[in-house]
């Protein structure tokens, strides 16, 4: 069966967009159901560089004023966590988790010798490597990779909610599946056309389109899967009509309808706030906190949240003092959340960086994001952060 070269990139461009690999791809059909019980991970990408001292506030700290004369949160806007302590005014929801002990903030998280670039940066923390070296392949990709018996040689058991794969869900011999609305997947992958060429066992043209064809019957079975599971529980939560309100709707859908999948990667941003940073960061602040709030409320309601992760990252942090345009400019440490029912060290973890020592004006950080990465593997994924992140880090038993 002859196909045209416009027909031909059609098809490209689907399999692409399911992000499979070659010498790996087995029929969706036979992979296992869920065991019950089985832990959730929501990754949330706050991309462009969060500010962490507009996030948690030293609200009694005459450095934080002297240094953002006109970006400063006063204390009668902060959420009091303690006597010297706040969050954003506008993360209510995640302020009334913290209160029931389901949130644990990492402060001044980093790494040695940071790098301020927003692309090599993000390649650090999404790859978990070192500063000093570059990786072809993201920490949730190897994990991939080495738990194969749990995702049976395919890659439904990480899902990316957007239109492209990020590196930290690319592995050196499988990679996640990206996926931005499961409605339109589902239409493009199940149309009648792609479906006779799924179909098709005619000797293929070259090597390039065997692959192709290959692929596209897996992602036709991948929609298949994933489109029936998103419609088995149908929510009465309201979730807010914005980017990552769709996007935490999706999420929760799958986990509540008892899909496979364990890991879930959605991006929010830009937070590169160089400029007039209350308005931005506040606004994107108030989109999180409300799709999170209603997503956690569906959870609860189903009783999923013991059995959830919700894990927020940011590539960098940013300066200390304020620029001339009321933002600030690329830092280095900045804020984790981690919140679920089954969080052991709730609260403040450690305490926020010090604004009297400082490494040219940034933060210095005190704890490696890859601890962080490495609990989470360990205690919430079962996986082996040492064969991920190519050694051993400190436990830091907040799971």
């Amino acid at each position: 069966m002859a196909i045209s070269r416009k027909e031909f990139l059609k098809i490209g461009s689907l399999a692409s967009a399911s992000m499979m690999v070659p010498g790996f791809l087995k029929a969706f059909e036979f992979s296992p159901k869920p065991e019950p019980g089985k832990k959730s991970l929501i990754i949330i990408q706050l991309s462009g560089g969060n500010d962490g001292l507009n996030t948690i506030i030293p609200y009694r700290n005459d450095i934080y004023y002297r240094t953002r004369p006109q970006i400063k949160i006063t204390p009668d806007k902060v959420l009091t966590l303690n006597d010297e302590i706040g969050l954003n005014p506008y993360l209510k929801g995640i302020k009334e988790l913290y209160d029931k002990g389901e949130v644990c903030l990492i402060n001044g998280v980093g790494y040695p010798q940071p790098n301020r670039s927003h692309f090599r940066s993000m390649d650090i923390w999404q790859s978990g490597s070192s500063s000093s070296e570059v990786l072809n392949s993201g920490w949730i990709g190897r994990h991939l990779d080495i738990d194969c018996g749990a995702c049976n040689a395919h890659n439904l058991q990480a899902l990316e909610i957007d239109d492209s794969l990020s590196l930290a869900m690319k592995g050196e011999t499988r990679n996640a599946i990206a996926i931005r609305d499961i409605n339109q997947f589902y239409r493009a992958a199940t149309s009648s056309y792609f479906r006779k060429l799924s179909g098709h066992k005619h000797e293929h043209q070259s090597k390039l389109a065997e692959y192709l064809y290959q692929t596209l019957a897996e992602t036709t079975s991948a929609a298949d899967y994933i489109y029936a599971q998103s419609k088995i529980y149908y929510t009465l939560q309201t979730y807010p009509d914005t980017a990552i309100g769709k996007r935490m709707k999706t999420i929760g859908s799958l986990i509540i309808s008892g899909s496979e999948t364990q890991v879930y990667y959605v991006s929010h941003g830009s937070f590169d706030t160089h400029v007039n940073q209350i308005d931005r960061q506040s606004k994107l602040f108030e989109q999180m906190d409300a799709a999170l709030t209603a997503l956690v409320a569906d959870l609860k309601q189903n009783n999923k949240f013991n059995d959830t992760l919700i894990m927020t990252f940011s590539e960098f942090g940013r300066r200390v003092a304020q620029n001339a345009s009321n933002g600030t400019d690329h830092g280095t440490a900045s804020t984790m959340f981690l919140m679920g029912g089954a969080i052991k060290k709730a609260g403040m973890f450690n305490p926020l960086p010090s604004l009297e020592k400082l490494d040219d004006g940034d933060l210095i950080y005190d704890i490696d994001f890859k601890e962080v990465y490495g609990t989470v593997l360990d205690n919430w994924l079962q996986g082996d952060s040492k064969m991920v992140l190519g050694k051993r880090y400190r436990n830091l038993g907040f799971v």
